[in-house]
């Protein structure tokens, strides 16, 4: 599934792009998870402006000459991907929605059809708003601390896996980097929340920065579908220490790497170095 890196590598593969584009025809094909909420005419003749990131979350804001503000809130879901063309060809039958611009048509590709792309007339209104109004902090956002964090998890009993995948307390963080961080931090997965001590929060929140940092630099992790959108796949999964390694070696400590599966995934960690 696409997360944060992932969403983020292609915000910033398009913003520029598509900044200033005249919408000249939309086009929807088979049912995404949500419906548009307004006819496809009604987003020609607007003007995108800069492609904003909030979580898991896209918008592009398409103000029009009656009205300030409206646009489109985009998830990618499970296997959704976007791409910016020129001279597109025809659309394929997993391509379910089409903006035909003056700078090239974007394409939401989606195989599972569990993407959105949704009409809301401002972020602060419904369905966006909605939408929205549960998401965690923003991970890179100065203002949380690691005391934030702490407050957070005393009140879950849950495995720290858990809480942190949740999204509610910080956002973005999948399956893949949460393993990645928590071993960074030294951190067995199956901790309680409410276990963590201060100082434990502190690597955490730096470890979750770190590799959420360094996914981006790699284009995010391909294991299926993910591409930005110049078709480029991301490269995380090449250098992940404990994701997908289980019998392997421990780089940091020699230990062996274990396989379990929380809340039906896959966890991987080094019962070494990673302590509750």
């Amino acid at each position: 599934m696409p997360e944060l890196p992932e969403v983020e590598v292609t915000r910033a593969s398009l913003a520029d792009r598509l900044a200033g584009a005249e919408v000249q025809a939309a086009r929807l094909g088979k049912p995404l998870r949500w419906p548009l909420g307004v006819d496809a005419a009604h987003l020609v003749g607007r003007r995108a402006g800069l492609l904003q990131r909030r979580g898991k979350y896209l918008w592009l804001p398409l103000p029009g000459d009656a009205d300030a503000g409206g646009g489109l809130l985009m998830h990618l879901g499970m296997s959704g991907s976007l791409n910016l063309a020129d001279a597109p060809g025809p659309a394929g039958v997993h391509d379910h929605f089409e903006l035909r611009t003056s700078r090239g048509t974007l394409r939401l590709t989606d195989p599972r059809r569990f993407g959105a792309v949704v009409w809301s007339d401002a972020l602060q209104a419904q369905p966006a708003a909605g939408l929205l109004a549960r998401l965690g902090a923003e991970p890179f956002d100065a203002g949380f601390t690691a005391q934030h964090l702490h407050a957070a998890l005393q009140a879950r009993r849950t495995p720290i896996k858990a809480a942190i995948l949740a999204g509610d307390i910080i956002v973005g963080a999948g399956n893949i980097y949460v393993s990645e961080a928590l071993h960074r931090a030294g951190i067995d997965p199956r901790t309680r929340s409410n276990a963590l001590s201060r100082p434990r929060c502190e690597r955490l929140l730096a470890a979750l920065r770190l590799t959420l940092a360094r996914a981006i630099e790699l284009g995010g992790s391909t294991l299926r579908d993910f591409k930005d959108a110049h078709g480029m796949a991301g490269a995380f999964q090449d250098e992940a220490l404990v994701y997908g390694r289980a019998g392997q070696t421990c780089a940091r400590c020699g230990g062996t790497i274990r396989r379990i599966v929380q809340g039906q995934r896959a966890t991987y960690f080094c019962g070494g170095c990673q302590r509750r």
